[in-house]
């Protein structure tokens, strides 16, 4: 089994949307990435979610394999670049979402029961209003194959 290869941040700068930041990465690759579902989830962010002064002070951690803002809040260089890889659409696009219902012959309805989501997240995702998980990408090519 090939050695996976973790990405590196060599740079970080808070972004002009709230909660986003642009990154650079040890490839030479620059995204950008909102991380405002990640810190409006998880209780380890609250913090941040109450101090956009303290969002601001981001940095590089040690290593470039995470980035830090205190000593108890990080995030890892792996989430970010899977949430970049996902927020571009990488993964799946919305048009190759809604195709892939429509090959199906699934409703609404039909293509959330069958993923084991909310109708409004497959509505959201045709619509582009929210970014396809690599796990749903990958439900989707699973049942594909059946």
């Amino acid at each position: 089994m090939p050695r996976k290869v973790l990405p590196r941040i060599t740079a970080v700068a808070p972004s002009d949307k709230p909660m986003s930041m642009h990154i650079c990465w040890d490839h030479g690759e620059e995204t950008s990435v909102d991380v405002s579902r990640l810190i409006e989830t998880f209780r380890v962010y609250a913090p941040l979610r109450q101090s956009p002064e303290l969002f601001n002070q981001v940095r590089v951690g040690e290593y470039g394999t995470d980035i830090v803002w205190t000593d108890e809040i990080d995030m890892s260089a792996d989430t970010l670049w899977r949430l970049a890889q996902e927020q571009a659409g990488a993964t799946m696009t919305p048009d190759d979402f809604r195709r892939w219902r429509e090959r199906k012959a699934y409703t609404l309805d039909a293509a959330a029961q069958a993923l084991g989501i909310s109708r409004r997240m497959v509505a959201y995702y045709e619509d582009g209003n929210r970014a396809i998980p690599r796990l749903v990408a990958l439900a989707t090519r699973g049942l594909e194959m059946e």
